[in-house]
């Protein structure tokens, strides 16, 4: 659950300077879905990050599927 600390747009950012492409996006639950594609180094970092979350934010948990590479995003962006 994800509440005034601009996850988002904190997480588009960090993905943004990564070189990641996707989106991020509110859930019904209160809590946030990424989708990111990239090198598996920089999406190792984006994952660690994400793990803690832009200053203000508590991150208590966090699951991880991983799928092929479709390569359908240009960017990384807010969706939803």
């Amino acid at each position: 659950m994800v509440q005034g600390v601009f996850f988002r747009v904190s997480a588009a950012e960090k993905a943004g300077d990564l070189g990641l492409t996707g989106w991020v996006r509110n859930r019904p639950d209160g809590g946030v879905e990424v989708l990111a594609e990239g090198r598996a180094q920089e999406l190792e970092s984006f994952k660690r990050w994400c793990a803690e979350g832009p200053p203000g934010a508590v991150v208590r948990k966090l699951e991880e599927f991983s799928e092929e590479a479709t390569g359908e995003f240009a960017s990384f962006r807010i969706i939803g």
